[in-house]
Order: C-alpha cells, then structure tokens, then sequence
C-alpha cells in the first residue's frame, strides 16, 4: 500500500480549507483518498495530510501539476510543501 504525506504552513487555515475541500474530486479521480487532515499543537497553521494512493504515478503527476501550484497560492500555502511517498 501507498501513501502520500504533505506538510505546510498556511497563512489562515479556515481559508486553505475551503480550497482544499473544493479539490476533493479532482484527489479522489487522481487516486488520492485523504485519511486524515491535521494540525500542529502549538502552531495550528500547520497542517498535515495523509492520503491512501492507489497509483503513485497518477498522483505524482496531480501534485505536480501547474494547477496545484496555483491552489497552494490561492489557498495561502507558505513556502513549498513537503511532499513524500511513501510505502508500508
């Protein structure tokens, strides 16, 4: 089984929630099924996903595309998000 494990830190995080939510197709038909959003104690703008993969290259390529560099910015992501794949 794979996974995909993504930390970043976001300027508001009610705001990057709406963003995020609204891309919940577009993950799931990319083979990415989120198992859970959470968020740092002490910094609650950090947050971090875990999602199921079920075809590493489908979901390489939807990280990677130009359109989710464009929701990172519009949702408030600071910096570049970690991004790993990961394997059991």
């Amino acid at each position: 089984m794979f996974y995909l494990l993504c930390k970043h830190e976001v300027g508001d995080y009610t705001k990057w929630r709406r963003v995020f939510d609204s891309h919940a197709e577009g993950q799931r038909e990319s083979g990415l099924h989120l198992l859970h959003i959470l968020r740092d104690i002490a910094d609650p703008n950090l947050v971090v996903l875990l999602f199921r993969v079920d075809d590493v290259r489908k979901a390489k390529a939807f990280t990677e595309a130009p359109s989710a560099n464009e929701a990172a910015e519009s949702s408030g992501v600071i910096g570049v998000p970690e991004i790993l794949f990961l394997r059991e």
